[in-house]
């Protein structure tokens, strides 16, 4: 299945172009970014337009076969020169700006997430002279009519989609063809003599594990099918599972939920209010953490209120359920991490998995 480009590597694109063309007066048909990986990546641009003092590029949003519901938008970006060396981004028509605490982005700037920023500001640098600065504007003209319908909303991002991605590659998300693809990773860390592996959800957690000394091939991306993966853990002779990532996604395995998909099931606020609830929080907590956006807004709350016991509950809890899930085929921990990837609980299990693996704890 054909792969697509995320918002971030779009604009990024996008904003090189302009400032290709604001420099040279020249309109190359296709631009290369980078992602934080070093791994290159080429994004046709759709068509050039002037602006006032800048130029002005745009990128057609393509997100290969996935099912994604910013698939075709124009993804605008205007770049005007400054007197000094600083390369400001802003978010323009169709940005949507963060109005609520607990994302990556702070309260009244743009969704404009980090590694879209990153990557921005390194396509600009490459094109810019030394000491020059500039403005970029990022816009999607039909943005705030598509923002209606992803989760925005909820999360309290007003006027606009989020500029998102973490490696500026949109993988194919067709069910089975991708869990398909999950499974060698498995069969590698068997032929390399493992009986004990790390199930993580995405990326994320395979640059966190590496961080923390365990080798690559002991990691294996689950994505959102936990349950298929222990399965086939258990069917291929896997004996002790780590399960490490978000505590966002892992407090789902918490409450039973082993396919974690928000639109299949997200009870990870009633997770948490549950939990605190049975520590002995008070109403006024418990329905703080019920009426939180992000799980990160509820660790906040629980760290406030002395009641960060309720997250190593949880990761205890998800291991419990995982094992009971494969009938007690696996012996499995459960790590939680925060967003910048520091680890806020993990079980007796986890850590002796863990250990075994080269986890520098």
């Amino acid at each position: 299945m054909r792969t697509g480009i995320t918002t971030g590597a779009s604009a990024a694109a996008a904003a090189k172009a302009a400032a290709i063309s604001l420099l040279t007066n020249s309109t190359p048909s296709e631009i290369v970014v980078v992602n934080p990986d070093g791994k290159a990546i080429k994004v046709p641009v759709h068509r050039y337009f002037e602006v006032l003092n800048g130029k002005g590029a745009v990128v057609i949003k393509d997100g290969g076969d996935d099912p994604d519901i910013t698939h075709g938008l124009e993804i605008l970006a205007e770049v005007v020169l400054s007197a000094d060396n600083h390369i400001n981004i802003v978010g323009g028509q169709g940005i949507g700006t963060v109005t609520k605490p607990g994302l990556q982005v702070p309260v009244g700037k743009p969704a404009i997430n980090p590694v879209p920023q990153w990557m921005i500001e390194t396509a600009l640098k490459e094109v810019l002279p030394a000491g020059q600065g500039c403005l970029v504007t990022i816009s999607v003209p039909d943005g705030d009519k598509v923002a209606r319908r992803t989760l925005n909303p909820r999360l309290g991002i007003t006027g606009g989609i989020s500029i998102l991605g973490t490696t500026g590659i949109v993988l194919p998300m067709s069910e089975e063809a991708y869990k398909d693809s999950l499974v060698p990773l498995i069969d590698v860390a068997v032929a390399a003599g493992l009986k004990s592996i790390v199930l993580t959800p995405g990326r994320l957690g395979a640059k966190w594990a590496a961080a923390h000394g365990m080798p690559e091939k002991a990691v294996v991306e689950m994505s959102n099918f936990v349950g298929f993966m222990l399965e086939k853990c258990v069917d291929r002779g896997i004996e002790e599972v780590l399960l490490w990532g978000h505590h966002g996604k892992l407090i789902k395995i918490a409450a039973g939920v082993f396919h974690t998909h928000s639109k299949v099931a997200d009870a990870r606020q009633e997770t948490y209010a549950a939990l605190a609830a049975s520590c002995g929080a008070e109403k006024e907590i418990v329905l703080a953490i019920m009426e939180s956006l992000t799980t990160e807004a509820i660790l906040e709350i629980l760290i406030i209120n002395n009641l960060t016991e309720v997250i190593s509950m949880a990761a205890e809890r998800a291991s419990s359920r995982a094992e009971q899930y494969v009938r007690g085929g696996l012996k499995i921990g459960t790590a939680f991490l925060s967003m910048s990837g520091k680890v806020i609980a993990a079980d007796s299990k986890a850590r002796s998995i863990g250990g075994k693996l080269g986890w520098r704890m």
